[in-house]
């Protein structure tokens, strides 16, 4: 028999249904792979006692027919969601050991799906990060290395950069993340693995920690792209306590893989094709193009006249958010303080002290914004141009299905290398910011390596609510890519 870590979740999970596999066996797989690479930091937290009770019960579920949709599947949980009883860190100091009493909606509703949750993933600051190296419990290391022989340690991409590890390196069979600027598809891309965006509102955001809530939204990372719709369909659904949250039904999202592209109108939007983007990535689009081309899809080119300020829209618009999403780490319900004779002077040393460099950066940034004098030319123009951005997807969209992209302008740059350059290291998300903007769909499906061998990444973006094509579409491009490149850990 194979080894277990070379099973997808859906694999692992009909051999558990067939009991091949028991829930034991597959978690203690895990739990010891996480001992061997604990080096990558891909998790904060392990919780492996909760991850060896929920198998036993799994196992009792499995053994009695009473199995819930995912049972026995262990996965990371990005540690941004409230999880009760376990340490919950945002990957920061301000919240110390902080520990909900109460359990996010999103990993309840993959808890009540039977999965197994192994831990709590690392993640940049409060999710303000393209690298995962703005963590305050250290950054993680992607499994990944450049085939010339270099030693660099590589950044899996952020601010999901936990959770994309710890897929590629097979230290789980899936895992949650969140995007609010490309925090989802920059680091499957970076990793070689599926992650997915769904549409704003598809996921409950009750119970997740705040970035900027009009951005934010939980997806879902895996090795497949049938694994992220099984993942995605326990985890999408109406909840009454997030007010964003849509009422609409959760379609069967696996049941969209059919194969079939033939008659779907493809987006080509010709304002991605950047100054200076790399030959390796303009040759991957061009791929994918053929790709999609040949299995019957029919190609057209849209244009998207606003995305140039894509980037300078979000970063003031999620800045401001988070500078008031933020003011209420102070020191004075829960997590860390730095006790002073003056309650002015406790907030200013404890913020000072909770926060890292990057968080500090955005809270002034948006501050700034936020502020008399400023808030007209600032924020309210960049919600008019937001607005005008998600005018540009209903046009493009008139004229297609769904629309093909880069994932990103590069494969996993070097830990440190762009860290000197805070402007360079947001232009990481030039290709998937817009989709947050707009609230649209997005996944990225691994497609290739760069002359380096690291992955490069093809991203789908689709309709409002319209999953079902952009899993169609990915699998189609997922069967024509082969992509079976493993990491050199």
């Amino acid at each position: 028999m194979s080894s277990i870590s070379d099973l997808t979740l859906d694999q692992t999970r009909r051999k558990l249904l067939s009991k091949e596999l028991s829930a034991k066996d597959v978690t203690d797989h895990y739990l010891s792979r996480m001992e061997v690479y604990k080096s990558l930091n891909a998790y904060i937290t392990e919780t492996p006692d909760l991850a060896q009770k929920q198998a036993a019960e799994s196992d009792a579920r499995l053994a009695n027919g009473t199995a819930r949709p995912l049972e026995g599947i262990p996965i990371g949980m990005k540690d941004l969601f409230c999880t009760e009883g376990i340490r919950t860190t945002a990957g920061s100091k301000i919240l110390g050991n902080f520990v909900p009493h109460y359990e996010s909606t999103v990993s309840r509703k993959l808890r009540d799906a039977g999965t197994i949750m192994l831990g709590k993933t690392n993640l940049d600051e409060f999710a303000m990060g393209s690298s995962n190296t703005t963590s305050a419990y250290g950054n993680t290391i992607s499994p990944w290395r450049r085939k010339n022989g270099g030693n660099e340690e590589l950044v899996p991409g952020g601010s999901s950069g936990g959770s994309s590890a710890a897929v590629s390196a097979k230290l789980c069979l899936g895992a949650t993340g969140t995007d609010t600027g490309g925090s989802i598809r920059q680091p499957a891309s970076f990793c070689g693995i599926v992650g997915i965006k769904p549409t704003y509102g598809r996921c409950s955001r009750w119970g997740i920690i705040a970035y900027a809530s009009s951005l934010d939204q939980a997806g879902v990372f895996a090795e497949t792209v049938k694994d992220t719709a099984l993942l995605l369909e326990a985890c999408s659904g109406f909840d009454p306590r997030d007010s964003t949250s849509a009422n609409l039904p959760v379609p069967d999202f696996s049941a969209a893989l059919t194969g079939d592209v033939r008659g779907l109108r493809i987006g080509i939007p010709k304002e991605y094709r950047v100054d200076n983007m790399p030959e390796e990535i303009e040759k991957l689009w061009q791929q994918g193009i053929d790709w999609l081309k040949s299995a019957g899809a029919e190609i057209v080119e849209v244009s998207l006249p606003h995305t140039k300020y894509a980037l300078p829209t979000y970063y003031i618009i999620a800045p401001a958010e988070a500078s008031s999403n933020l003011a209420r780490y102070d020191g004075v319900r829960y997590g860390v303080r730095q006790d002073k004779p003056a309650l002015i002077d406790m907030y200013e040393a404890t913020r000072a002290a909770g926060f890292g460099d990057e968080v500090k950066r955005r809270i002034m940034i948006g501050t700034y914004v936020l502020s008399a004098g400023y808030y007209d030319a600032y924020y309210i123009k960049a919600q008019q141009v937001r607005r005008l951005i998600r005018q540009d997807f209903i046009n493009a969209f008139e004229k297609c299905d769904a629309l093909l992209t880069p994932a990103t302008p590069s494969a996993a740059f070097a830990i440190g290398e762009n860290e000197d350059d805070p402007v360079k290291m947001y232009l990481n998300d030039v290709f998937t910011v817009s989709l947050n903007l707009a609230g649209l769909p997005g996944m990225s499906v691994p497609a290739g390596l760069d002359s380096q061998g690291l992955p490069l990444g093809l991203q789908i973006i689709g309709k409002a609510w319209d999953e079902e094509t952009i899993f169609k579409v990915g699998g189609v491009l997922e069967n024509a890519a082969n992509f079976k490149a493993k990491p050199f850990q």
